[in-house]
């Protein structure tokens, strides 16, 4: 069984610390990211109406459409640069990548022929089946599968982008015991992994709490919460690599007065597992995946020390709306369904518009643009 071989390779890991302990956020990579057994390598499939979870890309091509709109925009603002380059980072199955390209090869050509497409993926399954998916461009478009490393420093021009990537990142467990800040071990007992609590590993989970501005040693006892280092350590890389352009970020998440906020005590932790979900990361390890919310205030911070510029903040729903889905939506209250298929491919497409500006669910998520040398462009174009 994948769960039982992970969960001895976790336990040969935590045996051979010097303290019988790892940190959460090292249980957490390899529960999601060992090469071989962990979620995104042996579960790659569990995605979609079938699986674990859905994005928004599983809803229809809408909103892959809107984001190459908004992408054409971020083209001109940039003077229309040959290449532009987009980074699709966390491309999953290549859906948003398909319909992204569709669009903008039927609508936009003069835009789609300056293009060069760059996709970063840590799963080889997920590269496999992007690849297949993306064949009809490999002879007219320059599409590239890189890892961060990979690409140059200051070499991008363009917009690095990103849906539902931040949340899976491995993040640290605190807690407040003692009116201390303490972290949250993982060790083995019995066959069983357990929680151990005790200084932090490293003094960066105290500066991010400075960082964002939250006085965690005020709140109550026993007050738990998530702490994503690996966010920050990613905008960084990011930002080191473009040279002029936008970073684009849709994921589910809140400004940390409210991501932090003392009536939630424990925290935003959740494992989803055959569309159902719950709280305790030491089930299904390995065939469940393992999510946080992000804490768009560090993004923010973090941006600004990187030497970006925070251009626009927004929720999903109303950024789509922006875009065009209120159209779209209008134009299919218009359309005439004369068969019963006709009505059922109507009825589902409308449902799928709902769902992506739902305010309590997709329609939430938060939308982070930042931009590298572009400022005064984007006041008089965005």
């Amino acid at each position: 069984m994948n769960d039982r071989s992970l969960c001895h390779l976790i336990s040969q890991t935590i045996q051979q610390n010097p303290h019988q302990r790892i940190t959460f956020a090292e249980y957490m990579e390899m529960a999601l990211y060992h090469p071989q057994l962990g979620y995104y390598a042996a579960n790659h499939g569990q995605i979609g109406a079938r699986g674990d979870f859905f994005t928004s890309p599983h809803l229809g091509q809408d909103f892959g459409e809107l984001l190459a709109e908004q992408f054409v925009t971020l083209w001109r603002v940039l003077g229309q640069p040959k290449p532009f380059t987009l980074v699709e980072m966390g491309a999953g199955q290549g859906l948003l990548s398909h319909d992204i390209l569709s669009y903008l090869q039927r609508y936009h050509s003069d835009c789609f022929s300056c293009l060069q497409y760059v996709i970063v993926e840590r799963s080889a399954a997920f590269v496999v089946e992007q690849k297949h998916r993306l064949q009809l461009w490999h002879s007219s478009l320059q599409i590239d599968w890189r890892s961060l490393t990979e690409i140059d420093p200051n070499s991008i021009t363009g917009c690095f982008f990103s849906n539902e990537l931040i949340d899976a990142f491995p993040v640290h467990l605190v807690t407040i015991a003692h009116q201390k800040l303490q972290e949250v071990y993982v060790s083995d007992r019995d066959q069983a992994f357990i929680e151990i609590l005790d200084q932090p590993s490293t003094s960066r989970l105290t500066d991010y709490f400075n960082l964002v501005g939250i006085d965690i040693l005020t709140y109550p006892e026993g007050y738990r919460t998530e702490v994503n280092l690996a966010a920050l350590d990613w905008l960084q890389a990011v930002s080191d690599r473009l040279k002029r352009g936008f970073i684009l970020t849709i994921d589910y998440g809140y400004p940390a007065a409210r991501y932090y906020n003392s009536r939630r005590s424990q925290g935003t932790l959740q494992c989803y597992h055959q569309h159902s979900h719950h709280n305790n990361p030491y089930l299904h390890v390995g065939t469940q995946d393992i999510t946080a919310h992000v804490d768009f205030t560090a993004l923010e911070r973090q941006g600004e020390q990187c030497g970006l510029e925070n251009l626009e903040f927004t929720q999903q729903g109303l950024f789509l709306m922006r875009l065009g889905l209120g159209d779209r939506l209008m134009s299919l209250s218009q359309t005439e369904a004369k068969t019963a298929h006709d009505i059922q491919t109507v009825i589902r497409r409308r449902d799928a518009i709902h769902q992506l500006i739902n305010p309590m669910g997709l329609g939430g998520f938060g939308v982070l643009l930042q931009g590298k040398q572009v400022g005064s462009q984007w006041v008089t174009s965005g």
